[in-house]
């Protein structure tokens, strides 16, 4: 769902159109990049068709909008899901239950301080109409089945506003002007609503390197920044922006991309591994833990893009079940600016909650682990950026000396996900 906001610049005012998963704003007009920060999801209005002085009497009714990959694991094995959805946050008898195709076929206003009119509370916890969705879409296990783990994967979460005109005669749909035919006024009216609050306030920031100054380089929807000019990278966070530590690995003179992951260092006392070479023995892989293996860390090695459920998974598994050869035949340095470096769109938050997923999907004997994923907490030792080389092989992009294999058409579906 192809979803566009417009934005006024901060800079020069100019008007600008956006995804509702970009987090940079670009102007055409003066140039300037701003970083688009809130404290917490992003809001948004359809467009209303209510003459201009009776924009006050509006009332927003609230709608969660959920896209991303939803993963269960049950005695069945993995399923998961790509989800992109509307539901009510605000359940009221005669309101439409999901947006529809309303989001995409015009373009949102943003929620702003100028914004009149009062909004509804969401009166759902923001999980539960998750696992609505999730139902709705046939995601549940069976219930003879006993769920392990659920995740969520990829997310992006955004309240959408369908405008209300409540009047004498009855309540109207402000986006098409036709009356609720079927909604209860009165119960709707009763509703405790509140003006425009102000931590809803989104902000502006200046994408300037904090280490040097220099302007720091990044696409629409990359979720860290980095600088030319001192080689750092900044991931971006709730408060501002954050030093990432990032790393890559040497690629031959044929190297055409090189793609993120987050390597996370843990250590999962619940099913007790310390080392790789626990997780060798844990998850019963075909390889004979060596020596060395007993000191190295556990290491997780998690895309820092965004891919098919079905590919992640398989990417993940392997780039974190072959790291020995990884790390033994390539060498880390520092980061240095590449022409070729794919931009970093899944967070480093969301990549740890991939943890349990990865570990379960290299279990060979499902009976070891699953029964053990509601107790395993992982612990976090470190963790940082790596940028690892993938050569071109037609239709596919391969890591050397991994293996990893990931079809170029998946690599680019990825960044509408």
């Amino acid at each position: 769902m192809n979803i566009q906001v417009e934005q006024p610049c901060p800079q020069c005012g100019g008007a600008v159109t956006l995804s509702v998963e970009d987090h940079l704003l670009t102007c055409p007009y003066c140039k300037v990049k701003s970083l688009l920060q809130s404290s917490g999801p992003f809001r948004y209005a359809l467009p209303d068709r209510v003459a201009p002085k009776r924009q006050d009497d509006i009332l927003y009714v609230p709608y969660l909008r959920f896209k991303g990959n939803i993963f269960t694991v049950s005695e069945s094995g993995i399923a998961y899901k790509v989800l992109d959805t509307t539901q009510d946050g605000c359940p009221q008898p005669g309101l439409p239950p999901s947006l529809g195709l309303r989001p995409q076929a015009m373009k949102l206003a943003r929620v702003h301080r100028k914004t009149k009119g009062r909004f509804l509370p969401l009166a759902l916890n923001i999980q539960e109409i998750l696992k609505k969705a999730a139902r709705l879409h046939s995601m549940f296990h069976q219930e003879k089945e006993a769920l392990y783990h659920r995740a969520y994967i990829g997310e992006t979460l955004s309240y959408i506003y369908l405008p209300l005109l409540p009047r004498e005669d009855g309540v109207f749909d402000a986006v098409l002007g036709e009356p609720l035919n079927n909604a209860d006024t009165s119960s709707i009216q009763r509703l405790k609503s509140v003006p425009f609050r102000s931590q809803w306030r989104m902000r502006f920031l200046a994408t300037l390197c904090p280490r040097c100054g220099w302007n720091l380089d990044g696409e629409g929807d990359c979720l860290v920044l980095t600088c030319t000019n001192c080689d750092t990278a900044w991931r971006i966070a709730k408060n501002g922006l954050t030093q990432t530590r990032c790393t890559m690995f040497s690629g031959p003179a044929d190297t055409a991309l090189y793609l993120p992951f987050w390597r996370i260092a843990v250590k999962l006392p619940a099913v007790k591994i310390q080392s790789f070479a626990d997780f060798i023995r844990r998850t019963n892989q075909p390889l004979v833990p060596q020596k060395a293996w007993e000191q190295q860390a556990m290491q997780f090695w998690i895309p820092a893009f965004k891919l098919r459920p079905k590919i992640f998974l398989r990417t993940a598994k392997q780039m974190t079940v072959s790291q020995s050869r990884l790390l033994q035949e390539q060498q880390e340095k520092k980061m240095q600016m590449q022409p070729a470096m794919y931009p970093v769109t899944l967070p480093l938050s969301e990549a740890k909650q991939c943890l349990k997923l990865v570990l379960a999907d290299s279990a060979t004997n499902k009976r070891k682990i699953y029964p053990h994923l509601p107790y395993v907490k992982p612990k976090i030792l470190a963790n940082s950026l790596v940028f690892l080389p993938f050569k071109d092989r037609h239709h596919d992009w391969v890591q050397i000396p991994g293996g990893t294999v990931i079809p170029k058409s998946v690599l680019h579906f990825g960044r509408t996900l």
